[in-house]
């Protein structure tokens, strides 16, 4: 403790200075984004300013950004269109995954507020860019051949276990005849 003491006394005018929290992944990704997007207004014919913005211009600025992408998306005219894993390659374009445009609308719904946008005008939260990300996310499942239905939470509503495991022969016994595994499934509605 002497030692600790003697140590903050040695230099009694130094103050002690912190070093700025480091940023965060997410936050140096907001940053990037936002100075993209602004710079999108800017270079935009006749230039933008930010609260002359609306959700037409945010969409103008996602179809712009597919041509950065990397997600092949099938037409419905392509062979594959519902294949989840093409056999051979197509002409199809390649545009912005569902996933990286919902994560980057709401990396910029919160940079708009940070930078003083008011949260009722924010033209990331539109309606406009809420069912555009809707049709885009939908057609890339149909595309794909995968299915984006909501499901539903399961519950895990074990009781402890009071004896102790069956044995490995004993666990791959066959059920006994009209029983399901998910007859003893807590969750389930028979």
């Amino acid at each position: 403790m002497d030692l600790i003491s003697h140590q903050a006394n040695k230099n009694p005018n130094s103050s002690t200075q912190l070093a700025p929290p480091t940023s965060s992944r997410y936050e140096n990704q907001k940053r990037r984004d936002w100075n993209t997007f602004c710079q999108y207004l800017r270079n935009h014919r006749p230039p933008l300013s930010l609260p002359s913005c609306s959700g037409a211009h945010v969409l103008e600025f996602l179809r712009y950004l597919d041509q950065f992408g990397k997600t092949k998306v099938h037409h419905l005219n392509c062979a594959f269109f519902g294949l989840p894993n093409p056999p051979a390659p197509c002409p199809c374009p390649l545009r912005q995954a569902w996933g990286s445009l919902d994560a980057l609308i709401g990396r910029l719904r919160a940079a708009y507020e940070e930078n003083g946008g008011p949260p009722e005008a924010n033209p990331f939260g539109s309606r406009a860019v809420r069912l555009y990300l809707r049709e885009v996310r939908d057609f890339q499942a149909k595309a794909r051949g995968v299915s984006y239905e909501k499901k539903r939470k399961r519950v895990n509503r074990q009781k402890p276990q009071t004896q102790p495991p069956l044995p490995l022969q004993q666990q791959q016994q066959p059920q006994q005849q009209g029983q399901s595994v998910m007859d003893h499934y807590s969750g389930s509605t028979v």
